[in-house]
């Protein structure tokens, strides 16, 4: 069964930065390419960025690009989200997504 758990969000000023974790379980995650994603109340969610199973490539949402770090370690099962610059447009749950699966989520606020 496929568990992602992520952690990391919190309350952030603008111009702040967070680091982001998802650990999973439940299946091969050194064979799988992974992605975060955010959602505001009341849109549609939005892929963040994506890394494919080595981490040889990555790719990041135009709003994020610069300011956000995909990586992971398969060693330990994590994915990880380094942000900075944050600003309130980036307030929303954060979720690591593997395929059309999503963890409970992280929320991120930054005010």
């Amino acid at each position: 069964q496929v568990q992602l758990v992520e952690s990391g969000g919190g309350l952030v000023q603008p111009g702040g930065s967070l680091r982001l974790s998802c650990l999973a379980s439940g299946f091969t995650f050194g064979n799988a390419n992974m992605n975060w994603v955010r959602r505001v109340p009341g849109k549609d969610f939005e892929r963040v960025s994506t890394i494919t199973k080595d981490g040889s490539k990555v790719w990041y949402a135009d709003s994020v690009k610069g300011r956000f770090t995909i990586s992971r370690d398969n060693a330990k099962n994590t994915l990880y989200l380094e942000m900075s610059e944050l600003t309130p447009d980036d307030t929303a749950m954060y979720y690591c997504g593997l395929g059309d699966q999503r963890g409970p989520g992280t929320q991120v606020t930054v005010s």
